[in-house]
């Protein structure tokens, strides 16, 4: 019977080729979206697990109120992982992590530099915590004495044969010099250090050995014993503010106490997170790598199951609608003797070939289109064709899809009366309209909740890039590593203020986009000890030309000028500073504050101006209190151009550097595309909305197309009767689209306020953002009609024109 069902069901789809394709087609596109999404979040979920006891490693973080900001740190100072050590009997192992962003590094003796983008100083428990070995060198050695590194294998092997590695000296931005004592396997690109690729010893920083509980600056990651429960550890942690922090602080506030910090509404909350939920549920200040978030996994869920769905409704409405022409062939055999069950079985073999080669089918969309979605997703993920796993998986989610797919057609189908199908008697026997009906609204339900959902994401990309910054970011270059040129960094900077094509130029290792970051707290000069007047402000060193080249705007005050020898000791703040010390702008200009608190001989700064507040922080975070001060240590040349002609400039730009620089890499980026970065993860959500959005249109159309073919040849007879009485095709469409356009309107009405619900909700992470406005509301629900219209016109047209005496023959 086996063999006769799988044949009958062959012949059966051979009989309409055109139907049979849309039905693999529609389940095809849901299936091939689906195993993108699922790789996509398949690899999402896998970070940080390749490393050894993964579910015992926890980072430690900081919670802290304090001199007006409150603020969620990823880094700890420096002292507590010793104290963790000395205090936690659940502690096996702890780690920290200095991170110093890029560095030059060449091989002692020659010249020419070779730029890693990420290197950090870590303790020499680095390899026992994660569990990575050595390709050369001794793991019981390595990075256990100062000035000592570890490379990568990629890195390394950029400067020497790895078999001779240990041993070889390298100097790191043209200052320092370091052995090499090992080298490790390149780092997993989903792990939290894929870009890390120069590991110094932490003996060698000199900051690490300072027991200063007010600075945060330390990755801390810690190793519990197998035994032990995070939970276990909360409130001891919590007790270290009390025990360590307090009379750490009292050394510069000598009055305070832990009663008074808390009273003043102060907090410090030390707090773990598991390594292995760092990637999707952490956005803290100073996070080692860049995170997604577990938003955006539920969001991608959520399309991928939608787009599954919406093929298997597109296949159960496509099946019924061409049910007519198989009603006969049901009531014969009924007739003859066929039970209920054969002929569900029958049915249900017909959806298992078409969900199979809608599964090829499927395999070779994702084929085809997985380099476009690493592209677009920034990944690079791979099919793992070798992984037997995978291909069971796959198989059962076929099997499963058909089966579901195929269920409500197949019941439907076997439920015909013999008597009524085979005396013509259509309508009454095929029914089912109600859940047809549901599958429809459904169907664009989602689709509408898709649409509203791809254009709100639209619209808070456009005004992240178009608001009022507060700074200039266009035609803006950033020239990296203006160290490398030694003491003719300001040489540099005149040369290239004389290009004709220069407007300005500035140096400063800090910039609005994503740069260095730094924090100190300042106290005012009639009480520098009053933590409830302590002023926490981020800190930047800058020129004179900074705040003209930026295009920041003073609203009080003056800029820093050459002219004055006194600016040396002055700083220029921002409103959200001026706010936190809760004076009018013009009243705070003389004011001065020190960052020395409790020295004998602090140093005060004078404000002697105001900048507008301008977002150097992405949208999602309010704009903090940020201090300017004069300083000489400069990590990049900012250029503001004035023409359009880049490649002028920058080879103008880089002509000057090759003199000044000879051997050192020139490495520059343009402000505006380092801004774009910043919202790369929301841009790619606007991208992948509008992707699934289109392919869940798509499937709506199938199911809607062969509803509407169901409809209209149901109707048959009707058409006719009404063509005979005079009826133009008008308004016969008119009549077959109107009952169509009832069903979009309730899945409209549906998914509104649903839409309206969740993007409100998204919008919410944004400080700054937009409101939901009415046009979203009108758009949404006109492109849902018209796009219905022009997918039921078609059928309804067909029907409409077909000749009266050609309709009323089917009796």
């Amino acid at each position: 019977m086996l063999k006769n069902h799988i044949k009958i069901a062959w012949r059966s789809l051979k009989k309409q080729p055109f139907f049979t394709f849309l039905n693999i087609f529609g389940l095809a596109i849901g299936i091939a979206g689906g195993l993108l999404i699922s790789l996509y979040i398949l690899d999402e979920l896998s970070y940080d697990t390749m490393f050894a006891d993964a579910d015992r490693i926890h980072r430690v973080n900081a919670d802290i109120k304090f001199g007006g900001e409150d603020r969620k740190f990823a880094v700890t100072p420096a002292p507590i992982a010793e104290a963790m050590n000395n205090d936690l009997s659940e502690v096996e192992l702890t780690t920290r992590f200095r991170t110093r962003g890029s560095v030059l590094v060449k091989q002692s003796g020659t010249e020419v530099n070779v730029k890693e983008l990420q290197s950090t100083f870590v303790d020499s428990t680095f390899f026992k915590m994660f569990g990575i070995k050595l390709l050369v060198g001794d793991k019981q050695t390595a990075l256990k004495s100062p000035n000592t590194l570890v490379m990568t294998k990629t890195a390394a092997e950029k400067h020497f044969d790895i078999g001779n590695a240990v041993g070889q000296t390298l100097q790191l931005n043209n200052t320092q010099t370091f052995t090499v004592t090992g080298v490790i396997d390149d780092l997993p690109k989903n792990s939290f250090l894929r870009d890390h690729t120069v590991f110094m010893a932490m003996p060698g920083y000199e900051d690490s050995r300072i027991v200063n509980w007010g600075s945060n600056n330390y990755q801390t990651f810690i190793k519990l014993i197998p035994a032990a429960n995070a939970a276990d550890i909360q409130q001891p942690l919590r007790d270290f503010l009390g025990k360590y922090v307090i009379p750490g602080v009292q050394q510069f506030m000598p009055g305070i106490t832990e009663e008074q910090f808390k009273a003043a509404g102060n907090h410090l909350i030390y707090s773990t997170i598991p390594l292995t939920d760092i990637h999707l549920n952490s956005d803290r200040v100073a996070e080692i790598s860049p995170n997604n978030t577990i938003q955006s996994i539920y969001i991608l869920s959520f399309i991928a199951a939608f787009l599954l769905v919406l093929a298997s409704v597109n296949f159960m409405n496509l099946s019924t609608a061409h049910s007519l022409k198989r009603a006969k062939e049901v009531g014969v055999r009924k007739t003859l003797g066929s039970n209920k069950i054969d002929l569900i079985r029958q049915f249900l073999i017909e959806s298992g070939l078409v969900s199979f080669g809608a599964l090829l089918f499927a395999i070779l969309i994702a084929v085809i289109a997985l380099p476009f979605f690493n592209e677009l997703a920034d990944k690079d993920i791979s099919i793992p064709y070798s992984n037997p796993f995978f291909w069971f998986i796959l198989l059962a989610a076929g099997i499963f899809l058909g089966l579901f797919s195929g269920s409500y057609p197949a019941f439907f189908m076997s439920k015909f009366i013999p008597v009524e199908v085979l005396k013509g008697s259509n309508s009454n026997s095929l029914g089912g309209s109600r859940v047809r009906n549901g599958l429809v609204i459904f169907q664009f339900a989602i689709s509408v909740f898709l649409i509203v959902s791809t254009l709100v994401v639209y619209q808070q990309l456009k005004y992240i890039q178009n608001k009022d910054l507060g700074f200039s970011k266009d035609q803006v270059l950033v020239v990296n590593d203006v160290y490398a040129i030694g003491d003719q960094i300001d040489s540099f900077k005149e040369e290239v203020k004389k290009l004709g094509y220069v407007k300005n130029a500035t140096l400063s290792s800090f910039f609005p986009t994503p740069s260095a970051r730094g924090d100190s707290t300042f106290g005012p000069e009639d009480g520098a000890t009053d933590q409830e007047r302590a002023l926490s402000m981020q800190t930047w060193g800058v020129d004179q030309d900074y705040i003209s080249t930026m295009g920041f705007e003073i609203v009080a005050g003056r800029n820093f000028d050459k002219q004055f020898k006194n600016d040396s000791t002055s700083i220029i703040i921002n409103e959200s500073a001026v706010a936190t010390i809760g004076l009018p702008a013009e009243e705070v200009l003389g004011k001065r504050y020190t960052p020395d608190l409790g020295e004998e001989n602090a140093e005060f700064y004078t404000i002697i101006g105001v900048v507008k507040d301008f977002h150097f922080s992405p949208f999602r975070d309010d704009i903090e209190a940020l201090s300017l001060h004069l300083s000489n240590d400069a990590y990049a040349l900012a250029v503001k151009l004035n023409t359009s002609e880049f490649q002028n400039a920058i080879a103008g730009v880089e002509a000057i550097w090759n003199k000044l620089a000879p051997g050192q890499p020139f490495d520059y980026y343009f402000m505006e595309d380092s801004f774009e970065r910043t919202y790369r993860a929301e841009q790619r959500l606007s991208h992948i909305f509008f992707i699934f959005t289109t392919l869940s249109i798509l499937i709506a159309c199938l199911g809607l197309f062969g509803l509407a073919a169901f409809n209209a040849e149901k109707r048959t007879k009707e058409i006719g009767v009404r063509k005979v009485l005079g009826a133009t095709v008008g308004q016969i469409t008119y009549k077959l689209t109107q009952d169509f356009l009832r069903l979009v309107g309730i899945g409209i009405l549906v998914a509104l306020p649903i839409g309206w619900f969740a993007m409100d909700k998204w919008l919410q992470d944004f400080s700054y953002r937009i409101n939901i406005g009415w046009e979203v509301f009108i758009i949404a629900p006109l492109l849902a009609v018209s796009i219905a219209i022009f997918t039921v016109s078609y059928q309804s047209i067909k029907a409409a024109i077909v000749n009266p005496v050609k309709s009323l023959r089917t009796e």
